[in-house]
């Protein structure tokens, strides 16, 4: 929610808002690394497979940006963000779905299953590469329900987290190093940014465990539903 609340309610430029959006979210999200892989929760084969997608598919992103193959001008930025949000709205709502349909997969042709696994996995990575490094939108909510769907059994919820915590780290420091070198990083509101998370990490550690899960995220996909199609919605 951040690139969408940057841009809706303090009037930062598209480009700036991704790129310091990147750099906060990949900051942030080294910390809850580090609890998870004490935890032993990481499946580090997953990580690779979607590293191997992403992280050459973001270098290549940035590169197009650099070099003026992605020429949007605002309007058309906010909406491709828009567009992104929606899907993660989506993406939240199906999730149990995908894994139940996944899970029978699965079950049902366990061989063919696990054979598309280690392609699929990478052909996901590149989309989250791609739509993460673009728009700072995707790497959480759209990569757990690609996991949810690819790994039904082998990652149970704790483990599905940190796998995709972990794997979204690199890729959203590495996306916000490029956005850095081509000027789309504002640091002075990073470091804000990065003051309010202190308290907001502690907060939301406190009351997720008190608040039902599922109520919860239908809550926040209707949130980022109403975000999405404001965005969208800039151009009709």
């Amino acid at each position: 929610m951040m690139t969408p609340l940057l841009l809706l309610v303090f009037g930062v430029s598209p480009v700036t808002a991704v790129g310091t959006d990147l750099l906060f979210a990949g900051l942030t999200k080294v910390v809850a690394s580090r609890v998870h892989h004490s935890e032993g929760l990481i499946d580090w084969q997953v990580v690779r497979r979607l590293w191997l997608g992403s992280l050459p598919v973001s270098a290549l992103t940035v590169w197009a940006v650099k070099h003026g193959w992605f020429v949007m001008d605002v309007l058309l930025l906010k909406q491709v963000i828009g567009f992104a949000v929606l899907m993660t709205a989506t993406g939240m709502l199906v999730q149990g779905r995908l894994n139940a349909l996944g899970r029978r997969l699965r079950i049902g042709n366990a061989e063919g299953f696990k054979r598309w696994q280690p392609p699929l996995t990478v052909m996901a990575g590149v989309l989250l590469g791609f739509l993460v490094t673009l728009t700072s939108v995707g790497a959480g909510a759209v990569g757990a329900v690609l996991l949810a769907y690819l790994y039904p059994l082998r990652l149970t919820p704790s483990r599905l987290v940190a796998t995709d915590i972990v794997h979204a780290v690199p890729l959203a420091l590495f996306a916000g190093m490029g956005h850095m070198m081509v000027g789309n990083v504002d640091f002075e509101l990073l470091g804000w940014l990065l003051v309010g998370s202190v308290p907001g990490v502690w907060l939301g550690a406190r009351l997720s465990s008190r608040l039902p899960q599922h109520y919860l995220r239908i809550g926040l996909a209707l949130v980022l539903a109403t975000i999405g199609v404001k965005l969208t919605g800039v151009l009709l």
